[in-house]
């Protein structure tokens, strides 16, 4: 997911910075705010929002939240020479921040307009809403998508259901639940149906497939059929492949798909068995 986008000239002078902002997100880091028993959350969060930045200028970020997902962004954001604000409604959550943060620590609700534009929302490039109320979290989002025109904005919301509605609204959520439980089927059941990715809503999977040897000289449309998924790529002789309807399985290659969440397990089974003869 890419954080941050052109910032065109009217905004640009506006607020006295260059008119490239860019940050790109990336890899995993293990912390953050859990609720309890919730599992190891952190990770998929500030994976989510930043590890690897693309930077042609630095970026101003707000984040709404000093839990431990909240203080783990900023920290993160901060080692990669960005500009920090962390707003909360408890002044004793900023000693998660530590003495070496230099970042802005500002005191109040992160959906309070006075308090987003102590926080620098107008320079913003970037705005993350990671406190543990659903809803804080999504009205400070719209509010600084809406109100302020930050175009990089990204919720974490622990109903999954709402977080897909939110998405349809143009707010990029993090939906923890089916993360952290894909998380876990990874670590529980490595030789198991573990997906490489799932989208913020946790709605849709991409995934490895253990073909049954039978497959070879099948085509994709043929696995499609079979298993209802979409095959999205191949990886053949170490490279990868978009296929067609038409291409035909090969030994040793990785074929990935395409499936909802609800039917990966059934997806994965029909494609361990040989296939039908037509």
């Amino acid at each position: 997911m890419r954080l941050g986008r052109r910032v065109w000239a009217s905004r640009s002078l506006r607020n006295g910075l260059p008119t490239s902002r860019r940050l790109a997100a990336v890899a995993s880091l293990d912390t953050g705010r859990q609720r309890k028993g919730s599992g190891p959350l952190v990770g998929v969060i500030v994976s989510r929002f930043c590890v690897s930045v693309v930077q042609e200028a630095f970026v101003h970020v707000v984040i709404m939240g000093c839990g431990r997902v909240g203080s783990s962004l900023a920290k993160a954001l901060e080692r990669l020479d960005h500009q920090v604000s962390v707003i909360d409604k408890d002044a004793q959550s900023f000693r998660r921040l530590g003495s070496d943060f230099h970042g802005q620590q500002v005191v109040g609700n992160g959906f309070d307009q006075r308090v987003l534009i102590e926080a620098g929302i107008e320079r913003a490039g970037a705005f993350a809403a990671v406190s543990s109320g659903d809803n804080s979290n999504i009205i400070s989002a719209r509010v600084a998508r809406e109100t302020f025109g930050v175009e990089a904005v990204v919720a974490r919301i622990y109903d999954e259901k709402r977080a897909a509605v939110y998405e349809r609204l143009g707010i990029p959520t993090v939906a923890t639940v089916p993360w952290s439980t894909d998380r876990f089927l990874r670590m529980l059941l490595p030789e198991g149906t573990a997906t490489a990715w799932r989208d913020p809503s946790g709605s849709v999977a991409v995934l490895p497939l253990e073909l049954h040897e039978d497959w070879v000289g099948r085509t994709v449309r043929d696995l499609e059929e079979a298993t209802g998924c979409r095959v999205a790529f191949v990886m053949r002789f170490g490279t990868g492949v978009l296929p067609d309807s038409k291409t035909v399985l090969q030994e040793d290659d990785q074929v990935y798909v395409a499936a909802l969440s609800g039917t990966v397990t059934d997806v994965a089974a029909a494609a361990a068995h040989a296939p039908e003869e037509s």
